[in-house]
């Protein structure tokens, strides 16, 4: 079976950016508004890849700012389609910072984002189960 072929939806998406000046505050750490809209992009990503669906944001959890994120740094961001309702998705989000030369890495913020899949019309419509881990 190629890449192609797979009848189980991707759960999870990463992205990738650097930490420039004007992504910052006057501490030259990452704007709190500018890390969550990061965070609901790969939110947004996650939940369609998963669904193939138009999803829409319905709710951020507790976001949690754990470490401060510095110009230079890279951040991945990952998202993680975590549980389903009808048509709801929670996708779990993570920012990583990692140092380019030494490759050290840190979980900085960490939050949930609540995403429902939309039909034709806008009305919010099923998603896939989301199947079990594999041993």
């Amino acid at each position: 079976m190629n890449a192609a072929d797979t009848t189980v939806p991707p759960t999870e998406v990463r992205m990738a950016e650097i930490v420039f000046p004007n992504h910052t505050n006057h501490m030259g750490t990452l704007f709190g508004g500018q890390a969550l809209a990061w965070m609901d992009k790969a939110a947004f990503l996650a939940a369609a890849r998963y669904s193939r669906r138009t999803v829409v944001t319905a709710r951020s959890d507790q976001v949690d700012f754990k470490l401060p994120i510095r110009v230079g740094q890279m951040v991945e961001t990952i998202g993680r389609v975590v549980r389903v309702g009808r048509s709801s998705m929670h996708v779990e989000v993570e920012l990583v910072t990692e140092d380019l030369l030494s490759g050290a890495r840190q979980l900085c913020t960490k939050g949930t984002f609540v995403m429902i899949a939309l039909d034709a019309e806008g009305h919010p419509t099923g998603v896939p189960v989301l199947p079990l881990p594999r041993d």
